[in-house]
This record gives C-alpha cells, sequence and structure tokens, in this order.
C-alpha cells in the first residue's frame, strides 16, 4: 500500500492532494469528491477501488501506479494540452462538485472527448484490426502507457491473431510481463483462451517459468465465483466448487417459498449465455454494495452530502439492452438476505454447471429469477426509480472503455 500513497501523489482530475482511491481501469489516483462521480459513471466506464480499504492484488496494485507514475492522466486529457483545440480546461479543487467537476469527469471517462483520435478511415473495422495488431506487439514489451493507449483507442484486449495463432495475453504471459497481463485482463482479455495450439496463457506463463504470473491468472480467471463466495462468507473457497464455502449462519436458513423454488428452476433452466449475464450483473451489485459500505466507513460524515456520493443502483450501461439493465437496476432492492440468497443460488449453479449436470432452455427469463428474491413486490417496469436506459434498437455505443474482468470468467463457470 504504500507503493501507491505519497505525499506527491494528486488526483488526476482536480490535483486535489493526497488522494484515496484509484480507477483501475484509467490507471489514474482520484480524491474523495472526484470518486463519487466516477462511481456513478458505472464499472464499464470507471472501476473505482480505495487504496488502503479495499483488498488489491499487489501486481494489479502495482500495474495502476505504474500507469500513475508514468502519465497515463495524459492519455484521457490528450486535447487538453493544447487548450485552444479544446476549449476546457481541467477542473480544481475549488471547483463545485455539481456541476463543474460531474460534467469534466464524464466528458473525459465517460465520453472520452480529450482522448487522442486516430485519423478517420472508410473501414473503422480496418482501424480496430490495425490497433488490436499493435497491441498484439507491443504486450511482450514492458511499455503499459503504450497499450492503455491503443485500448482507449479501441484496440481489442481478446484480439486474435490469425497469423501469430494467439491473443496478446498469450503473448505477455509467455513474455513473463506480469503488469500488462494485469492491463489484459482488466479490458477483458481471457486468461483461459486457447490459442491455435489449445494452449492457454496460464499454460504459456508456467511453461515459461512464471509461476506467480500463471497462478494470478488462475485467480483472475475465478474472480467472479471468488468474489461472490468472499461476499458471502469472508473467504474464499479453498478448491473452488469442489468444496464451496458453506454459508454464514444468518444465511442458513434460506427462502423456500414456492416463488423462489420456481425461480431457481429457472435459474438452473437458463442457458450458459444467459446464466453467465445474470452472473456477472450480481457480481457488479456486489462490488456496488462493498464500495458504498467502503464509501461511507471512509467520508467525514459532517460534510458528507448524500446526493453527490450516493449510488442507489447500477448505472446504466449503454451495451446491454434495456431488459438488462431494469434488471440490473432491480438488484438494488433485494435486502441483504434476498441478495445472499440470490448469491448462494448463483454458486451453486455454477458449480452444477462446471460439473456439465447444465438444463439449457435459452426460452426461460431472468425475470422471475428477481421477482422471487425480492419477494415479488415492488419490481413493476412503469416504477420511475430508475435511471433512464437504453433501447434494445440503439446502435450509438460509448467509444471503447474499460471492459468488466468477470467477463473472462465465463469458460471456468459453465
Amino acid at each position: 500500500i504504500a507503493l501507491a500513497i505519497n505525499y506527491r501523489s494528486v488526483c488526476s482530475l482536480c490535483s486535489t492532494s493526497q488522494p484515496r482511491w484509484a480507477s483501475v481501469n484509467r490507471g489514474v489516483l482520484i480524491c474523495d469528491e472526484c470518486c463519487g462521480v466516477h462511481r456513478s459513471l458505472g464499472r464499464h466506464s470507471s472501476q473505482v477501488r480505495h487504496l488502503t480499504h479495499t483488498p488489491w492484488a499487489p501486481t494489479q496494485l502495482q500495474m495502476v501506479q505504474t500507469l500513475y507514475n508514468n502519465g497515463a492522466n495524459s492519455i484521457w486529457e490528450h486535447c487538453l494540452l493544447d487548450p485552444m483545440m479544446s476549449g476546457k480546461r481541467k477542473a480544481n479543487p475549488q471547483d463545485k462538485v455539481h456541476p463543474n467537476k460531474t460534467e469534466f469527469i464524464k466528458a473525459k471517462y465517460q465520453m472520452l472527448a480529450f482522448v487522442h483520435r486516430m485519423p478517420c478511415r472508410d473501414d473503422d473495422s480496418f482501424t480496430a484490426k490495425d490497433l488490436s495488431k499493435q497491441l498484439h506487439s507491443s504486450v511482450r514489451t514492458g511499455n503499459l502507457e503504450t497499450c492503455l493507449r491503443l485500448l482507449s483507442l479501441g484496440a481489442q484486449a481478446n484480439f486474435f491473431d490469425p497469423e501469430k495463432g494467439n491473443t496478446p495475453l498469450h503473448v505477455a504471459a509467455k513474455a513473463g510481463q506480469v503488469s500488462q497481463a494485469e492491463l489484459l485482463t482488466i479490458y477483458g482479455a481471457d486468461p483461459g483462451a486457447p490459442d491455435s495450439n489449445a494452449k492457454t496463457p496460464i499454460n504459456y506463463a508456467r511453461q515459461a517459468g512464471y509461476h506467480d504470473l500463471a497462478d494470478r491468472l488462475v485467480e483472475i480467471q475465478y474472480e467472479l465465483t471468488d468474489r461472490l463466495a468472499f461476499y458471502l462468507c469472508g473467504r474464499k473457497p479453498s478448491n473452488r466448487f469442489i468444496s464451496p464455502p458453506p454459508p454464514p449462519p444468518m444465511y442458513s436458513s434460506l427462502d423456500l417459498s414456492e416463488l423462489a423454488k420456481a425461480a431457481k428452476k429457472k435459474l438452473q433452466s437458463l442457458s450458459n449465455h444467459l446464466f453467465e449475464e445474470l452472473a456477472m450483473d450480481v457480481f457488479d451489485e456486489v462490488d456496488r454494495r462493498e464500495t458504498d459500505a467502503v464509501w461511507l466507513a471512509t467520508q467525514n460524515h459532517s460534510t458528507l452530502v448524500t446526493e453527490t456520493t450516493v449510488v442507489p443502483f447500477l448505472p446504466v450501461n449503454p451495451e446491454y439492452s434495456s431488459t438488462r439493465n431494469q434488471g440490473r437496476q432491480k438488484l438494488a432492492r433485494f435486502n441483504a438476505h434476498e441478495f445472499a440468497t440470490l448469491v448462494i443460488d448463483i454458486l451453486s449453479d455454477s458449480k452444477r454447471r462446471q460439473l456439465g449436470n447444465s438444463m439449457i432452455s435459452p426460452k426461460e427469463k431472468v425475470e422471475l429469477i428477481l421477482k422471487s428474491r425480492s419477494g415479488g413486490e415492488g419490481l413493476d417496469n412503469d416504477q420511475p426509480d430508475y435511471d433512464s436506459v437504453a433501447s434494445d434498437e440503439d446502435t450509438d455505443k460509448e467509444p471503447p472503455s474499460g471492459k468488466d474482468r468477470t467477463k473472462v470468467t465465463n469458460d471456468a463457470n459453465r
């Protein structure tokens, strides 16, 4: 932790001294006020963690600190280096959170308004492919900022090079580039993806003698289920799915209502794809609840301004359908017991699916599952309590941003 905190550190948004939070996928440190706005953007834009009150993998903390020290912030503020071009100025500590800091943070990290853009071409897919090939070549070196810049422009962390027969993570793992592997997995790279020889990045790391890196990639691969188990029990399973931790006593009496039983059957009937989506959404809700708890525990409550700090439900992800965004937001209405019951069901079914006892029925819906876990009350779609959500037909997407790391657990949890 001492690595991440020193007296010279300043908030990458407003230059407040000694920031206590980090945006992992952006490689920057941020102060309490700016963190409140970051959290409202959602994990698809900014993955926020407290430097001292949140558990960190040492290699991930090292990756963030390296990016911060090497000027990752300039990637997100490239156009601001020439004020005549942007017409914008950076926020400062004296600016109000609303609207000054909020508008600047959204422009910088949600709209990526100040990122240097590549020259326009007729074929955007060719541009993305070219960027991804550059990423594929760059990860064998220790130049993290170059790779973050390529990712910010649209390079794909899971790009499969047909000539090389592998992905950037295979290259980074074989070269023992730990920080590059951390960065790639933050942006969605899959540690379990096979190359043309049916070998994974984990295999290459072990073959090259980088056993700590291989162990870390395994940890990342199982991050979703490990995090859910830790949320329930305060510890990770010792043998992942072979002997998952039992629920704590306060959750030992599970909801056995008829609606809950029916919902459990529906969950078991979901296709692997829909089950993965639900598990990822629950992971995001766990992150929201845990981050809220850290936030409240670290604030000066005499100056706490509720409307600038509370994130009452998961923010809209424009890459998801309207139905999925509504379901994600409804997770916030579950009380502790209801939510724990859903988490336990997901862990149990993850184990069942990994052992190959799947019951596939793509027609089954997630809605009944959500209703049962909150008693079936107050979940009408006409409730005005939620953010507006993207339509299923929306085609305008945000510029490329940090992807949810839990996507890499898909194969592991089947």
